[in-house]
């Protein structure tokens, strides 16, 4: 009898080891490919750009530029790195434009051109430096690409967790082709990153800490506020540039997001929040998805990196009642160290870089340049998250198993988050809403789910665990992490 008993065991283990290895993976569907740079070189990147030669330029915290030749067929045909420049201060990103490599470092916006044709830079001029910097480590400076006017979008980060030493520390500033400086935002606590959704609206990833209760995605709205008042003191040298100077919130308690919303006219909530521990702790670039599907099913949505637990996240984004929120879902893991950088080509190419240097990261390694392709796989996948009147509906990278498609497929939870001077918050006003399905699409690729009830101004945790393919094969990331700003009239 215990023989028999122990060869059952036996045959379970080697068929469960055999269903485990089956089960799909993310790296079915997309590949991380790692670089060395040459000699000792510490390659903690913070910009990454694209030059019209196909070479891709990247930028490291300290303070060096190197372009490298055949970064999209490395290993089988190997990178070739060269100095481009170097002794600039802490290059947090880069951008090309008319034959000019723009660098955005601390105290500016800095462009260079290789005139003699040798592969280095000879030429350096300022473009603009009309903020402040006063030497302490959090005064960092994160660049976007040009947008559709010619403007560099730059986020700068306060002084330090709590106060704004420094001309303009804790706002979000525009530089036009001509040098010009427009203060645009203020509000604005420790940036990771400034872009663009596939629409072009300009969107940064601010970080945990002081009124700000977990990192989020934030729509940078022309005269906005984004939540932390520290940087506020600086209003009398933008003259007017982005209206009157925002009511102090209040200091003495925990207020929420929904009900500063109704005291401060010019605030806007978080698009999307980043759930503390839950998803990671410090978001970095943002990239949207331009490849018109040559990187994948997500084309139109936009990738955010993240530093500590050396990830890349997706975003799905819309406009509700002229407000943005959306969704976030896990999308892919397994960095070397903490991603920074984020570059997503046209050509469906990803390819980021970072540092662990300050604070740490999942990856373990000091720093790290990487390329993500796609293989061609489609993953099943939640493709969106959108709002309802009464929940939210669901689409799918493919058709889901209508049998798995029952209430019990479904669980989720809402929370929010204190709005105060401390650092950072707790989940807050839980509540667990009931989920129940209404409809099923003739193709299988949409769900519409009853949520009861919704609750303005929280997170929407859903876990779609149940749910399966017409394979049997669950969803690859079965949880999202929806934003409710505002409900659908």
């Amino acid at each position: 009898m215990n023989a028999i008993h122990s060869l059952l065991v036996i045959v379970s283990f080697i068929l469960g080891g055999l269903l485990f290895a089956d089960s799909p993976k993310e790296s079915d569907y997309y590949t991380i490919t790692s670089f060395k740079a040459p000699g000792d070189n510490q390659t903690e990147v913070g910009g990454i750009a694209l030059m019209p030669d196909g070479k891709v330029a990247i930028s490291t915290r300290r303070g060096r530029i190197w372009t490298i030749d055949n970064a999209f067929t490395h290993p089988e045909k190997p990178a070739q790195w060269k100095v481009f420049a170097e002794y600039l201060h802490e290059p947090l990103s880069l951008a090309w434009k008319d034959g000019w490599l723009y660098a955005v470092q601390r105290p500016e916006v800095t462009r260079m051109k290789d005139e003699d044709g040798d592969g280095r830079a000879d030429i350096f001029e300022t473009v603009s430096d009309d903020w402040g910097i006063n030497g302490n480590y959090h005064e960092y400076n994160f660049g976007s690409r040009f947008d559709k006017e010619g403007n560099l979008w730059c986020a700068l980060c306060l002084t330090g967790s709590f106060t704004s030493e420094s001309l303009y520390r804790g706002w979000i500033l525009r530089v036009n082709e001509n040098g010009k400086m427009l203060p645009t935002a203020c509000g604005v606590r420790s940036p990771g990153g400034v872009g663009f959704n596939a629409v072009g609206d300009v969107f940064y990833t601010d970080n945990q800490g002081a009124w700000n209760g977990s990192s989020s995605l934030k729509w940078v709205k022309p005269g906005s506020f984004q939540g932390n008042p520290n940087g506020n003191i600086w209003f009398e040298y933008a003259e007017g540039a982005i209206g009157a100077q925002p009511p102090h919130p209040n200091y003495d308690i925990d207020d929420r997001i929904e009900e500063a919303r109704k005291k401060i006219p010019t605030f806007i909530p978080p698009a999307v929040v980043l759930p503390h521990k839950r998803v990671g702790n410090s978001p970095t670039g943002i990239e949207s998805d331009l490849s018109r599907g040559k990187f994948g099913p997500f084309e139109g949505q936009t990738f955010v990196g993240e530093q500590t637990l050396s990830r890349v996240h997706r975003v799905y984004l819309e406009k509700v009642n002229g407000i943005y929120q959306g969704a976030m879902f896990p999308f892919l893991e397994g960095f070397q160290s903490g991603n920074i950088g984020l570059l997503l080509t046209k050509d469906g190419v990803m390819f980021t870089g970072g540092s662990n240097r300050g604070w740490g990261a999942k990856g373990g390694q000091p720093y790290a340049f990487e390329r993500v392709n796609w293989t061609g796989k489609v993953p099943f996948e939640i493709h969106e998250m959108r709002a309802r009147k009464d929940g939210f509906e669901l689409t799918f990278t493919s058709p889901v198993d209508r049998g798995s498609v029952k209430d019990g497929s479904f669980s989720m939870e809402a929370f929010t988050y204190d709005y105060g001077k401390k650092y950072g918050s707790e989940e807050v006003d839980a509540v667990v809403p009931k989920v129940t399905v209404s409809s099923i699409s003739d193709d299988g690729k949409s769900v519409v789910i009853k949520v009861a009830p919704l609750t303005k101004g929280h997170v929407h945790a859903l876990k779609s665990a149940g749910l399966k393919d017409g394979e049997g094969n669950g969803l690859l990331h079965a949880e999202a992490y929806y934003t409710l700003n505002e409900i659908p009239k």
